[in-house]
Order: C-alpha cells, then structure tokens, then sequence
C-alpha cells in the first residue's frame, strides 16, 4: 500500500483523495455524515502512506474557499455585525479562553510541557497562526508545539464538524424553519448589478474575485506587534476572508460591477474547501501514527477536550447569556473554533451561505486571542 501511494504524482493523489474521501464524506450513520470532510480523513491515511501535495494546492485552496465565503456573505454582514457585535466578541474571547485553560490543566495535572500543550491546543483549534506564535514562543523547544499541534488537528476539524452537524439533530430543530427566520432577521436589499450600467471585466467575474483574494493576501501579510514580542496579521485567511467581504458588500466601484455570479462563488467555495483539507491532511497524516504512539494516546485526549470544551461552553454561553439564534451561534462557534471546514459543513446543514456572517465576524477575534493565548502559555508555565 505504502509503496503504491507514495508512487502517485501529486496531481494523481490530489484527484484520488477528492473521489475517495467525497465517497466516504457521503456515508451516513443515523443522518450523520463527514461531506467534505471525509475529504480530510481520507488525505490523512493518504499522508501517512507517505503521499506527497505540493503545499500551494492548501494555500490555494484555501484563499479560494475563504474569499468566495465574503464575497456570498458581504451584502449581509455589516448589518449582521452592527447588530451582534459585542455577542461576537465575547464569544470569541470565551471560546479561546477556555481552551487556554484547558491548555493549562494539561499543563498542571497532565504534567506535560507548556510548549507541547500549546501546541495541542493551536492543532484543536486548527489555527496556524497560533502554532507560529507557540513555536516563536519556545524557542529551541518548538518542535514539541509542533507535535502538539499534529497530534490535535485531526480531531480538531472533524470534532466540530460533527459538532455543528449533531446539535440542531439533538435539539430537535426544524431547519427550515430556522433558515427562514435567520434569513427574514438578516435580510438586505437587493443591488442591481452588471445590468444595470455596470461593466463587468468578464462574465464569470473571475476579475473581481481574483483582485480580492490577491489585496487579501497583501492584507494578510502585515504583520501588527502584539505584547510579549508575538507578531498577529490576518493571514491566507483572514486577508482574503475580510476584502471578500467589502467587495462583496460593495458590489460595485464606480461603474465597474465587483460582483461574481453565485454559481462560480459556490464552485469555488465547495473546490477550495476540497483542496485545503487535502493539503492538510496528507501534511497532518505524515507521521501521525508515529508521533501518538511514541507520546501516548492521553495527548490525543487532551487535544479533544480542547477541541469539545471550548464548543460546549461557547454554545451554552451564546444560547443561554447572549440569546443568539442557533445558525448565529453555529456559526460563531466555527469563527470563534477558527474551523475553516467546520463552516463549510454548517452551510451545508443550514441551507444558507447567511451563516458565514457570523464566522466571518468572530474569527478575527478568536484569531488574536489564540496567537495571546499561546504565547503568554509558554511564557508564564
């Protein structure tokens, strides 16, 4: 088996990892299924067979998946945000800060490294920029942020993937039902464009889209000094996330149309999403196996318990303290989760691209708190 995977071009593995891990993501247990996200689990057996992906397809991927997400939810998220702004905040401090703490009983009862811990608390959290500022923060002792984060990514993209797949299941809710009142409380009105005197570039919008994503990428690349000597910018994913937004609320400069037609932003949503979680997995799935039987399977146990406590707390919090609706708040707990694949499987329950509002109005805020998080972890434990 080995052998015959590691043998595959990376092009050859990335079209076997997205037919085989889109017929797993198909299979379904009491209405449960992965969707794309079998994607990820099939990249990281591929990965640890020894596969090779060129890191420029998850880049790619990527960049793709989190601008076409403003793009469809700018017209909306402004509004949105006035609204709830101070309920995404919290929520997206809450969320990193439990997961802080539960980084730190690792660290006291667990008796394991403040560096390894942060590491697999970054990896529940599936956020990169955290395990830059925990590998920055260790110094000589990155490698075990490093191991960490490795041993808890995983779980940490499938854990809330089904997270946001069983609760409207567990709490019984008429999806319908809720997608027409969240819509209804979220509606904006409609623009004219392209139509109406505006000059498209071409007729896909692929102009537009692709100016977004490259100012995004540029927007992403600075880097803001944050106490403790830590550096935070927005990233491949937040950059783009954040210009999709204002090209798509604004729709138009001028008289030049910045819209992109809804059928491309979906293609490239749903091919985005694909190619991000094949990179991921075949790098997460490159000595997996190896690293969690040579550090023991109670890390992977305190990877997940960073992943679910976080979540429940967050859920609880925004149901019950900030009244949110269930999409809000689903789609909250994956921006403040900084879970990229969790927001794609949310769309898909939801019935709605409206949820990414919400994703795209936490995010920011979860994404500096778990670059403080991990950073003050190493330094004060």
């Amino acid at each position: 088996m080995q052998s015959l995977i590691s043998s595959l071009s990376p092009i050859m593995t990335i079209f076997f990892i997205a037919a085989l891990g889109y017929l797993v993501g198909a299979i379904k247990i009491k209405g449960i299924s992965l969707g794309t996200a079998g994607v990820l689990l099939v990249a990281l057996v591929f990965g640890h067979f020894g596969a090779q992906v060129n890191a420029i397809a998850r880049n790619i991927g990527l960049v793709s998946f989190v601008t076409s997400v403003g793009f469809i939810a700018g017209p909306k998220f402004f509004r949105n945000f006035k609204v709830n702004a101070k309920s995404y905040i919290l929520l997206g401090v809450i969320i990193i800060l439990v997961g802080g703490l539960s980084s730190i009983f690792a660290i006291k009862v667990g008796g394991i490294s403040a560096e390894l811990s942060v590491g697999l608390l970054t990896g529940a959290l599936t956020s990169t920029p955290g395990l830059a500022a925990a590998q920055e923060a260790a110094g000589e002792l990155k490698d075990l942020a490093t191991t960490g984060y490795a041993i808890a990514y995983p779980f940490g993209v499938v854990g809330v993937v089904l997270f946001v797949q069983l609760m409207p299941r567990i709490l019984k809710v008429d999806i319908a039902a809720e997608r027409a009142n969240y819509e209804a409380a979220n509606e904006a009105p409609l623009r004219k464009t392209g139509d109406a005197g505006k000059k498209r570039g071409d007729a896909a919008g692929f102009i537009a889209f692709c100016l977004a994503a490259a100012l995004g990428l540029i927007l992403g690349d600075i880097h803001i000094p944050l106490p403790g000597g830590a550096q935070f910018s927005l990233g491949s994913t937040g950059g783009p996330l954040i210009m999709g937004l204002i090209f798509g609320h604004l729709a138009h400069v001028g008289s030049f149309d910045l819209t992109v037609p809804i059928p491309v932003l979906k293609t490239f949503r749903e091919l985005g999403l694909m190619l991000f979680l094949i990179g991921a997995g075949v790098s997460g799935g490159a000595g997996f196996v190896e690293t969690l039987r040579e550090e023991g399977i109670i890390l992977f146990v305190y990877g997940a318990i960073m992943t679910l406590l976080p979540m429940i707390v967050g859920y609880v919090f925004a149901a019950k303290v900030l009244k949110l609706s269930l999409f809000n708040n689903l789609g909250s707990i994956t921006g403040g989760m900084t879970s990229t694949p969790a927001l794609g499987t949310l769309i898909s329950v939801a019935g709605t691209d409206d949820v990414a509002s919400a994703y795209a109005a936490t995010y920011p805020i979860a994404l500096v708190c778990v670059v403080l998080v991990a950073q003050f972890t190493v330094l004060l434990f």
